[in-house]
C-alpha cells in the first residue's frame, strides 16, 4: 500500500514538472554508475551535489533523489562533464537515454565540486574546466592550463576560430542559419568551442590515467539568442536544435572514448533560469548560531558532515584500548609467579634461602 502511495505521488511530481518540460540527461556513463529509469524529478539546485556522488564524493546533505542508485565503492568516473543548454526545454536524444524532469531551474555552478577535487587531489594534477562562452566565464584549474592553453574561450578569440581551417562552418550544414548574423555566430562559436574542447581532449589521452577525476562544467546560450532572435518555430531554431544535438552527442562519445567509458556526461536543458546566478558568501566576522533558534521545541544543534567519520575514529579506538587492557589484566592475573617471571622466580628462590 505505501509503494503504492509513493509511486502515485512520484508520478503526479512528475506530471506537474513535465510541464515546465526542463531536463536532466545522462548521456554517458560507466557501468558501475547506475541510474534508473523512472520520471523523478530532480532540483536545480541540487545538481551540483549530484555530480559530488557521481564522482564517488561525499555531500553535506543527502540527496533523496531516487534515480541514482548506490555506486561502487572501489570504483569512481575518471571525469564529469555537465553541459547546461539554455533557450531549450528538453533536446531529440536517443530514447534509450535516461532522462528526467527538472523543477526549480535556478542557477548553479560546479564550485563546490572543483573544490572537492582540489582539496582530496592537491598533490595530483587533475583536470578543472568551467566555462560560459557567451559571457566570457572561465576557471581552469591543475592541468587544464596546459591542455587547454591554445582553446579560444573570448568571444572574439572564437570567432577568429571560425575563420580558421577546420571550423565548423566548413564541416556543418549550417541551412538556414547565417554566417552573418549575430545571434547565428555566437550559437556556431560555442559549438565550436565543443569540437575544439575533444579535439584537445584527443591530444592529452594520458589525462585519463592520472588518479585525480577531472571536471568540465559548460554553458551554453546560443540557443537561447537563436530563440530570442527568431522565435522556436523558425527553421533557424529547428537547424540549430538538430545541429547542437549532434555536437553533444559527438562530444558526449569523444569524452567517454578518452578516459576509457569511465566518464559521466550529463546535459541540463531550461528554457529560462528563475532567477540570476549570485554566489553565496560568508563573513569571516559571522557568530556561530543554533540550528533553529526561533523554534519552541528545544531541539538539538545541526551534527557536522564529518561527526560520523570522528565518531567511528573515537569509538574504535575506545574499543581496542578496553580489550587491550582487558587481555593484559586477564594474563598478569593468572600468570605463574614461580614460572612465568624471572622476576618473580629470583624472589622465590632468596625467600627460600632465607
Amino acid at each position: 500500500m505505501n509503494r503504492t502511495i509513493m509511486n502515485t505521488v512520484f508520478a503526479l511530481i512528475a506530471l506537474l514538472s513535465g510541464v515546465l518540460g526542463d531536463s536532466l540527461t545522462i548521456l554517458r556513463s560507466p557501468p558501475y554508475v547506475t541510474f534508473r529509469d523512472g520520471q523523478w524529478p530532480i532540483s536545480g539546485e541540487k545538481i551540483p551535489d549530484l555530480v559530488a556522488l557521481t564522482m564517488g564524493f561525499s555531500v553535506r546533505e543527502d540527496l533523496d533523489w531516487p534515480g541514482l542508485a548506490a555506486g561502487s565503492l572501489f570504483q569512481r568516473p575518471r571525469a564529469n562533464a555537465l553541459i547546461v543548454v539554455r533557450g531549450m526545454d528538453s533536446l531529440d536524444f536517443p530514447k534509450n537515454i535516461s532522462s528526467y524532469p527538472l523543477e526549480n531551474p535556478v542557477p548553479f555552478t560546479l564550485d563546490s565540486v572543483a573544490n572537492t577535487v582540489h582539496t582530496l587531489f592537491a598533490d595530483s594534477t587533475p583536470v578543472v574546466l568551467q566555462l560560459a562562452p557567451s559571457e566570457e566565464r572561465l576557471y581552469m584549474m591543475g592541468m587544464a592550463n596546459t591542455v587547454f592553453e591554445d582553446l579560444p574561450v573570448t568571444l572574439q578569440q572564437i570567432r577568429g576560430r571560425l575563420s580558421q581551417d577546420g571550423s565548423v562552418l566548413t564541416s556543418l550544414p549550417l541551412s538556414s542559419l547565417s554566417r552573418n548574423n549575430e545571434a547565428d555566430l555566437l550559437f556556431l562559436s560555442e559549438v565550436q568551442v565543443l569540437y575544439d574542447i575533444s579535439t584537445l581532449l584527443q591530444k592529452h589521452k594520458h589525462l585519463a590515467k592520472d588518479p585525480a577525476p577531472d571536471l568540465y562544467s559548460l554553458e551554453l546560450a546560443g540557443l537561447e539568442e537563436i530563440a530570442r532572435r527568431y522565435g522556436t518555430d523558425s527553421p533557424q531554431f529547428a537547424d540549430a536544435t538538430r545541429i547542437l544535438t549532434s555536437a553533444l552527442q559527438k562530444f558526449a562519445d569523444d569524452v567517454s572514448s578518452v578516459y576509457g567509458n569511465n566518464a559521466v556526461v550529463e546535459v541540463v536543458t531550461v528554457k529560462t533560469f528563475e532567477a540570476p546566478l549570485t554566489r553565496k558568501s560568508r563573513s569571516i566576522l559571522e557568530s556561530k548560531q543554533i540550528s533553529n533558534p526561533g523554534s519552541p521545541y528545544n531541539l538539538a544543534y545541526k551534527y557536522n558532515f564529518e561527526y560520523a567519520v570522528i565518531f567511528n575514529i573515537i569509538l574504535w579506538m575506545m574499543i581496542v584500548l578496553a580489550l587491550a587492557v582487558i587481555a593484559v589484566s586477564y594474563n598478569l592475573w593468572n600468570m605463574d609467579p614461580g614460572y612465568d617471571s624471572i622476576i618473580y622466580r629470583m624472589t622465590n628462590q632468596k625467600i627460600r634461602m632465607d
